[in-house]
């Protein structure tokens, strides 16, 4: 049987060599995806619209006890920042 993570590798958005970024849901004019660890399989979070500050953001996971290196937050801020640059042209 496979599991999640493996059914899921179709729906890669982004990858580098730390994380996966994972398409979850597509709304109507933004998306949801999971940020994942390519070294332990674990979610660290999601990155999703903030409608209250109209910019998309990542939100850390409360199941998991994460640890964020410089490199892994370089790389969620790089993904938010296309992502906020691809809303802006679509409006």
């Amino acid at each position: 049987m496979q599991d999640e993570f493996t059914r899921n590798l179709t729906k890669i958005w982004k990858e580098d060599e730390w994380l996966y970024f994972e398409l979850i849901q597509e709304k109507p004019k933004t998306k949801v995806f999971h940020v994942i660890s390519k070294h332990s399989d674990i979610r660290l979070g999601f990155v999703k619209w903030h409608p209250s500050w109209r910019h998309y953001c990542f939100f850390p996971t409360i199941e998991e006890e994460t640890v964020y290196s410089d490199r892994c937050l370089l790389s969620i801020s790089e993904f938010i920042t296309e992502l906020n640059l691809k809303h802006k042209e679509v409006k």
